[in-house]
C-alpha cells in the first residue's frame, strides 16, 4: 500500500494513478478513498492524474488517538501534497471532505491549487447558533454520537439505507451494493476517529477559509440533501467565495456523486476544462 508518514508518525494511505493534471479527491465521513471509485476511474480514463487518500482514523490510514479535527486534517493533506509535489491540482471534496478542502486550499502553498470543488459540503458551518440560525440543532449531532457509541455497525446500516442516498424517499431505486459498500468503508475506520469527526464536521466554522480562497471554486449541492441541508450550505458558501459558482440539483441526495455519477462527473469535467 502507498502511504506517507506525517510529522506525528501517522501513516496516511493514498491512491495515485495516471498522469496529467492532478485531481485530488477528499472523502466524506466516515468513509474512505474508495468512495470516489466512480470519479477516479472516470477522470483516469480522461487522461488526468487522480489521487485520493484515507483521512487519519479512516480506511487504511493509522487509527490515531487524536488529531481528529480540521486543522490536523488539512495539515495531513498539506504533507501529502508536498510529498507528491502536486502543482496546479484540482481539489474535490464531498461532505466532510469539502470542509477539509476549504481549510487546506485557504492555507495552501501558492501554485499547489488551480481550482476547488465543494460537493454536498459542510461549509460554512452546520450547527445552529445565533450567528447561524438556519443550522441544525446540536441535538441532531448528539444523536449521531449516541447512535455511533451504542451500535456503530447498525448505525452504519441505517445511514446509507435512509437519508444519505435518499433511499428513504418514495419511489427511490435502492441499491443494496451501495449500502453494503458504505457499511464496509465505515467499519474499516476507528470508532474514536468517527466519533470525534462528528464535532469536526458539524461545529467547525469555515467562513474565513471560504473568504480566503482565491481560486475558482465550484459549489455543487443537491436540493434534497437530508444530511447537509441545501439552504444553509451551498448558497451560503458560494456567496463567501471570491470566485465561487453555485450549481444546484433539484431532487438530488447527499450522496449524489454515487447515485448520479454520470451528471456529477460531466459537470466536474466541464468545470475543470472551463
Amino acid at each position: 500500500m502507498a502511504t506517507i508518514k506525517t510529522r506525528d508518525g501517522t501513516e496516511i494511505y493514498y491512491k495515485d494513478w495516471g498522469a496529467g493534471q492532478p485531481v485530488m479527491f477528499h472523502h466524506g465521513w466516515p468513509l474512505s478513498a474508495d468512495d470516489w471509485d466512480g470519479q477516479m476511474q472516470f477522470f483516469l480514463m480522461k487522461g488526468y492524474r487522480v489521487i485520493a487518500h484515507d483521512r487519519r482514523g479512516h480506511g487504511r490510514s493509522t487509527q490515531t488517538a487524536g488529531g481528529h479535527e480540521m486543522n490536523t486534517y488539512a495539515a495531513d493533506v498539506a504533507e501529502l501534497t508536498a510529498a507528491l509535489d502536486l502543482k496546479d491540482a484540482i481539489h474535490v471534496g464531498h461532505s466532510t471532505g469539502g470542509g477539509e478542502v476549504a481549510r487546506y486550499v485557504a492555507r495552501a502553498t501558492p501554485g499547489r491549487v488551480a481550482k476547488a470543488v465543494l460537493i454536498s459540503a459542510v461549509p460554512p458551518i452546520m450547527v445552529k447558533s445565533e450567528k447561524n440560525p438556519g443550522g441544525l440543532p446540536i441535538d441532531v449531532f448528539d444523536g449521531f454520537r449516541a447512535a455511533l457509541a451504542a451500535n456503530r455497525a447498525q448505525f452504519y446500516r441505517d445511514v446509507p439505507t435512509g437519508p444519505f442516498y435518499g433511499f428513504n424517499r418514495p419511489g427511490a431505486k435502492v441499491l443494496p451494493g451501495v449500502i453494503d459498500n458504505w457499511w464496509r468503508q465505515g467499519m474499516m475506520g476507528a470508532i474514536n476517529a468517527h466519533y470525534e469527526c462528528i464535532k469536526a464536521f458539524s461545529e467547525t466554522d469555515f467562513t474565513e477559509d471560504l473568504r480566503k480562497i482565491d481560486v475558482p471554486t465550484l459549489v455543487m449541492h443537491g436540493e434534497d440533501d437530508q444530511i447537509v441541508p441545501y439552504a444553509d450550505a451551498g448558497p451560503l458558501s458560494a456567496k463567501l467565495l471570491k470566485h465561487g459558482t453555485l450549481k444546484s440539483y433539484p431532487g438530488f441526495p447527499h450522496g449524489m456523486p454515487t447515485t448520479n455519477a454520470d451528471i456529477i462527473n460531466a459537470d466536474l469535467l466541464g468545470f475543470i476544462k472551463g
